[in-house]
């Protein structure tokens, strides 16, 4: 997966985000506890145990390289996600994180900010993108557990 974010598009081609693989159980139960999950749903703790992700990769900035991710960030968190699709996992961006935290569990060198966290596994819930009505954009749960994401419609997003 983190072949797919190299071979990535990179602002001036300089490449400044770097990345740390997150993968044995210890690891992840370490790590869990300093992600916000799903922050319009303020009942839902976020994953049960048996639901969590068995894999996270933390995606760093490079500051002996760049001050600034640019849109890297964005663009290889996608190709991540891409490629994880592809091989049968399911992932979600987490930016919400207690960085100081997870700085200190990943031992982080001083040099690298902490930018997101993708957090991946097999999917557990289904979700369904529903079109937008009434600007309400945000997502929610049904107590079946079917996770509704509202989009806005194509003819809402091309100018014409």
């Amino acid at each position: 997966m983190v072949e797919a974010a190299r071979f990535s598009p990179a602002s001036r081609n300089i490449q400044p985000l770097k990345y740390i693989l997150v993968n044995t159980p210890e690891e992840c139960a370490e790590l869990f506890p300093t992600l916000a999950w799903a922050g319009y749903l303020t009942e839902w703790p976020g994953p049960e145990e048996g639901e969590r992700p068995s894999a996270y990769i933390i995606q760093l900035l490079d500051k002996n390289i760049s001050n600034t991710p640019s849109c890297d960030h964005g663009i290889t968190a996608q190709s991540i996600l891409l490629q994880a699709t592809e091989l049968g996992y399911g992932g979600c961006i987490i930016a919400s994180i207690k960085r100081e935290a997870l700085s200190k569990i990943v031992n982080l060198p001083e040099n690298f900010e902490i930018l997101q966290v993708i957090a991946l596994g097999k999917p557990k819930e289904v979700v369904v993108v529903d079109d937008l009505v009434d600007n309400e954009y945000k997502y929610w749960r049904e107590e079946n557990g079917i996770h509704h994401v509202p989009k806005r419609k194509l003819d809402e997003l091309i100018l014409k």
